[in-house]
């Protein structure tokens, strides 16, 4: 029966030991500053925390930030290789005729697939939108069937896809956290093609030049890339990422009352997260975190790792203040496979819990011969 235990606290070489700890008292984290929107949150990108948030899991009406997964599902084919920024797209006569904001497409013509990216990402053409959907999956239906699977796959367990633009419909929905997690996966998993999309402020198409409506990027020089949203029910959203030195955050808002509440929310919540915090790393990808004593197997110590690099946001200068603790099995027999998941991690700062890291077995363990059994069935009675 899994069995957790405290004992495994252990002092990292770049923190403070506990009693440190007890002389230190942590300073507190200032509130976030008052933002006037249905729901919002701001992310710190590396280590997927929160900083700041509110409703930031209810499911609302996200408007064009939709498209964010629209592009995310574009980037991966073309990183598969099933995609190609200069294939030509065929302009259905649906495409063309979709409502809101529009690239000025025109039915029977071919646009490349570089275009309609710049379209949707830049301009927010929902006619844009719909044609590379049909291009990829056959029917803008389907390929909302995709977004539901990709939206699986990356853990937005509040958003459902009705269709690939964000046009108002029963049952579409995206939390704020949501639109932050694909947002995060974008500049993660393809930052070449992010680079190259994102920024851009203005895109030409048929002779009609259109601004990015995302003004921070104009406005601000660390902000690089997001998406806005804005429909009569949903109110006005912005999800933006902003860069500064070796820390990204990403904020989303939705339900403001104009433009300029979005920008001047989005802008709030950027600047409390880099005004008062940063971003350190605890553990290198495959660094062993502890290690544990497994029994009955061929070997004694067992290395615990996390999936990947842990790193951690704090208030600033307080690094000599986190704390960690692992809660693994007390009693760990062989065998055990590497990858199995063992227990987490948690890094705290003061008596705040600030992530709690899964931990898992860092190589596999087979059991081990009959003598050795023997010896450690023997100092099992003495553990």
């Amino acid at each position: 029966m899994f069995t957790k235990q405290l004992s495994h606290i252990f002092a990292l070489g770049l923190l403070f030991c506990m009693a440190s700890l007890a002389v230190a008292k942590p300073l507190p984290i200032p509130d976030p500053p008052s933002i006037h929107a249905s729901s919002y949150i701001l992310i710190e990108a590396k280590s997927g925390q929160t900083l700041a948030g509110a409703n930031e899991n209810k499911p609302v009406e996200p408007a064009s930030i939709t498209k964010l997964m629209t592009t995310y599902i574009a980037f991966d084919a073309i990183a598969a290789g099933e995609l190609a920024l200069d294939d030509m797209v065929n302009v259905s006569e649906k495409a063309w005729r979709t409502g809101g904001s529009s690239m000025f497409i025109e039915v029977g013509t071919q646009v490349s697939v570089e275009q309609l990216l710049h379209g949707i990402i830049t301009a927010s053409g929902n006619d844009a939108t719909v044609a590379l959907a049909e291009h990829i999956a056959g029917s803008e239906s389907a390929f909302a069937d995709y977004m539901n699977q990709y939206a699986k796959e990356l853990g937005m367990v509040n958003s459902h896809f009705v269709n690939s633009t964000g046009w108002p419909a029963e049952n579409h929905r995206m939390s704020a956290h949501d639109m932050a997690r694909v947002l995060i996966a974008i500049i993660h998993d393809f930052p070449d093609l992010y680079g190259q999309f994102f920024q851009q402020e203005e895109f030409t198409y048929n002779n009609i030049t259109q601004m990015n409506r995302n003004s921070l990027l104009w406005s601000d020089p660390s902000v690089d890339g997001g998406k806005t949203g804005h429909t009569e029910a949903a109110g006005y959203g912005l999800a933006a990422s902003a860069k500064r030195e070796n820390v990204r955050l990403v904020s989303v808002v939705t339900g403001a009352a104009s433009e300029n509440a979005r920008i001047s929310a989005s802008r709030s919540l950027l600047n409390y997260g880099f005004r008062f915090f940063e971003t350190g790393q605890l553990f290198g990808a495959d660094e062993p975190v502890t290690e544990l004593r497994i029994w009955k197997g061929d070997s004694k110590m067992l290395p615990v790792v996390a999936k990947g690099a842990v790193h951690i946001a704090y208030p600033r200068g307080t690094r000599d203040q986190l704390s960690t603790s692992a809660e693994l099995p007390q009693t760990l027999m062989a065998p055990v496979e590497q990858g199995q998941k063992l227990g987490t991690l948690k890094i705290k700062y003061g008596n705040e819990t600030l992530q709690t890291i899964p931990l898992y077995a860092g190589e596999t363990v087979a059991k081990g011969g009959i003598v050795h059994n023997l010896v450690d069935e023997v100092l099992l009675l003495f553990n």
